[in-house]
């Protein structure tokens, strides 16, 4: 089968990276299934592209991760690891057949720390069409670790439940979250975190609530949010999550750093917004 002829044409161009770069990846460890999803195309199409071009397909659900990890990362507490796992239920996922940990963001710089800190050597690759940037990790002990420890499973979006984090590390764990789902209005004087967990998001409220934010819990059509408004309190929260900050994303931190009357100064006075929009809980 010719995969460049006229045949095949109209699938091809779907492809968002050369086909050389797609061999590269999963030589390097990279499963068809990711490599499909970072293309826009189905594994079958992967498979097709590499069979044309003599490529061996390692056996279904095989890892030949050739990179160095921490597979046991997951299993002692830190005030990175604490981060990493918030990001993880934020922008993270594990393959549902495949042992898989996957990371997505359209900052490569943070999932380049959280590579490093993790100690591995896992090449990122891009969606073009999204430009989302995906970082992927062969490992069946880290897969096993988030499902057992944590509860993770392949469909986290929607199933979540809020982990039990030791008390010296929820401010870590809040901000990895925030880092990969959350926002802040800062002309409006408030923040937000989303998510499609009820479970989750609810139990995120009660648990900014035990620091004092007064958080207010909105349900959409098919998501939720937990606000936290007042320039005050914007200003506190800030400087809670990013107590002992080790890893975290530099264009939220700057946005939190326009504040600049120290915090006796402040009132909390919030702008118009959209917290009123949706419905309470």
């Amino acid at each position: 089968m010719d995969m460049e002829s006229g045949k095949k044409k109209g699938k091809l161009r779907k492809r968002t990276m050369e086909i050389e770069e797609m061999i590269r990846l999963y030589r390097e460890g990279t499963g068809t299934r990711e490599i499909a999803e970072a293309e826009n195309v189905s594994p079958n199409y992967v498979r097709l592209v590499f069979k044309d071009h003599n490529v061996q397909l390692r056996p279904f659900g095989h890892s030949h991760r050739k990179y160095r990890l921490n597979e046991h990362y997951f299993k002692t507490w830190s005030n990175n690891m604490a981060y990493i796992l918030g990001f993880f239920y934020a922008d993270g996922f594990v393959a549902s057949k495949q042992q898989t940990v996957s990371f997505a963001q359209k900052d490569p710089m943070i999932l380049e720390q959280i590579r490093e800190e993790m100690q591995s050597e896992a090449i990122l690759c891009q969606n073009k069409k999204t430009g989302v940037y995906i970082l992927n990790l062969n490992s069946k002990i880290m897969r096993e670790d988030l499902i057992n420890l944590f509860g993770v499973s392949s469909k986290k979006s929607v199933d979540a439940v809020f982990p039990t984090i030791p008390e010296e590390y929820l401010h870590h764990f809040i901000r990895g979250y925030f880092d990969g789902d959350g926002n802040i209005n800062y002309r409006g004087y408030f923040i937000n975190f989303v998510g499609g967990s009820f479970d989750f998001m609810s139990m995120l409220k009660i648990t900014l609530e035990k620091q004092g934010f007064e958080p207010v819990f909105k349900t959409y059509n098919n998501h939720y949010r937990v606000y936290v408004s007042g320039r005050k309190t914007i200003k506190q929260f800030a400087d809670w999550i990013y107590s002992d900050k080790g890893i975290y994303l530099e264009r939220k931190f700057e946005t939190f750093q326009q504040e600049k009357l120290p915090i006796e100064q402040l009132q909390n006075k919030r702008k118009n917004s959209k917290i009123n929009e949706g419905h309470d809980l």
